[in-house]
C-alpha cells in the first residue's frame, strides 16, 4: 500500500474525531494529526465544521498550527513561531517532511545548499541521513543522492500536499495542456494507423496483380506449341550438318 492509500484510513480517523470534539479539546488532536508518520494531507480535517469555528478564539491557535501543515514549510514556522506554540520533535520531523515535497514539486533537482537551509540542517551527512531515512524510506519522495554535485536529482515521485491558494489555476492549466497533448497524440497515432490500413490494403493488391500476371504467364506458356526444325549448316571441311532448332 503506498503513502497516498494510507492516508485515506487515516484521515478518516482524524476526521471522525475532530466533528466529536470542540474548542480546546482540538488541540491535541491537532498535535497528533501533525505527528502522524503517514498523514501528509490536512485539507480535509481543515474542512471540518468543529475546527474552522476555533477561528478568532482563544485557540485558534490550533487552526493555525494545522493550516501551516496543510501549506506551509519549516521556514514559515521560523518566520512566526513566536505566535505558534513550540512544536514537538515529531511536528518538526513532519513539517520538515512536508519542505522536502513542497520544493520537489516544481523541481527535479535539489541543491544540498538550498536544503540545508530550508531544512536548518548543518552539514551534508546529516541532510543526507534525513533525505535517506526520513524521506525516501518513509515513501514520500524518490530520487537520487548525488554526493559529486551535491544535489538530491532526479526527483521521479513526491506525495502530494494540500493545494495553496491560487495553485488550483496552475494545475487546471497543466492539466489542460496535458490533455490537448494527449489528444493531439492520439490524432496522430490514429492517422498512421489509418496510413498502415491503407499501405497493407496497397500491398495486397499489388500482390494479387503480381500473382495475376504470374498466373496468366504460365498460362499462356502452356498453350505454346513447338516442334523442331533442322537447319544445314557447313562445316570447316565444306560439308554439311543438320542442326535441330525448337521454333513454334
Amino acid at each position: 500500500m503506498d503513502i497516498e492509500q494510507k492516508q485515506e484510513e487515516i484521515i478518516d480517523h482524524f476526521v471522525k474525531q475532530a466533528s466529536s470534539l470542540e474548542g480546546s479539546a482540538l488541540g491535541s488532536l491537532v498535535v497528533e494529526a501533525t505527528s502522524h508518520p503517514s498523514l501528509f494531507a490536512f485539507s480535509e480535517i481543515l474542512a471540518v465544521p468543529n475546527v474552522l469555528q476555533l477561528e478568532g478564539t482563544e485557540t485558534s491557535v490550533h487552526l493555525d498550527v494545522l493550516r501551516l501543515f496543510s501549506q506551509g514549510t519549516w521556514s514559515d514556522y521560523k518566520s512566526d513561531a513566536s505566535r505558534l506554540p513550540q512544536l514537538v520533535p515529531d511536528q518538526v520531523l513532519k513539517l520538515k517532511q512536508l519542505t522536502v515535497l513542497t520544493l520537489a514539486e516544481t523541481n527535479k533537482v535539489l541543491p544540498y545548499d538550498q536544503l540545508m537551509q530550508e531544512l536548518d540542517v548543518i552539514n551534508v551527512r546529516e541532510l543526507e541521513d534525513f533525505l535517506i531515512n526520513e524521506c525516501m524510506y518513509a515513501g514520500i519522495v524518490r530520487g537520487k543522492l548525488d554526493q559529486l554535485r551535491k544535489c538530491f536529482e532526479q526527483v521521479q515521485f513526491a506525495a502530494g500536499r494540500d493545494p495553496r491558494p491560487g495553485q488550483l489555476g496552475s494545475m487546471i492549466h497543466t492539466l489542460s495542456n496535458w490533455l490537448d497533448t494527449s489528444n493531439n497524440l492520439l490524432i496522430t497515432i490514429q492517422e498512421k494507423m489509418k496510413w498502415a490500413d491503407t499501405m497493407t490494403e496497397l500491398a495486397k493488391e499489388h500482390k494479387k496483380e503480381v500473382e495475376d500476371r504470374v498466373e496468366e504467364v504460365k498460362k499462356s506458356s502452356s498453350h505454346k506449341k513447338f516442334h523442331t526444325v533442322s537447319r544445314p549448316t557447313l562445316t570447316s571441311g565444306g560439308t554439311r550438318r543438320f542442326t535441330p532448332n525448337l521454333v513454334e
